[in-house]
């Protein structure tokens, strides 16, 4: 996949502080979320090493002629100004309908109060408008990868004590 040249510095940079990445592990540059104001709060939650996962429907990556993640991608997270912010690697993917997601993903998602109740109200919000946007209806039973990472750039400062 061609990397685009807002990303290329940052991730030219990753690649030299790591002997021996295979650069075709570079799986996408993306921003989180579906809105300006998302994608930055969503990036900090990233940053902060709140967020460490996320979810997507199957059928999006269908549509869009995307694979669906896989262990050892590595991705470039962005801003919603397309500014890199760290390189995330994905370290598991479980591929689970909506309605199946556990209460542990969606605390290590970290989103609001990183309830279950939380994700659940929030994604479906979510995925409901993703899908009316494809003229589809939202179910339950969507099917998504729910998807773990880590970041692996710049490497985050650990909280002494």
């Amino acid at each position: 996949m061609a990397i685009p040249a807002n990303v290329q510095p940052m991730w030219h940079a990753y690649l030299a502080s790591v002997p021996c990445v295979d650069e075709s592990r570079f799986y996408e540059a993306f921003s989180f979320g579906d809105s300006s104001a998302m994608a930055d709060e969503l990036g900090q939650l990233v940053l902060s090493g709140v967020k460490r996962a996320t979810a997507g429907s199957i059928w999006s990556y269908e549509k869009a002629g995307k694979e669906i993640p896989k262990t050892g991608d590595l991705s470039v997270v962005t801003d919603s100004r397309g500014k890199p912010l760290c390189v995330i690697e994905t370290i598991r993917v479980d591929i689970v309908p909506f309605d199946q997601v556990t209460a542990e993903f969606a605390a290590i998602e970290g989103e609001g109060d990183a309830s279950l109740t939380y994700w659940r109200d929030a994604h479906r919000a979510y995925f409901s408008r993703e899908c009316a946007s494809f003229q589809q209806v939202f179910s339950e039973s969507l099917v998504l990868a729910c998807e773990q990472f880590r970041v692996v750039f710049p490497i985050p400062v650990q909280n002494a004590g």
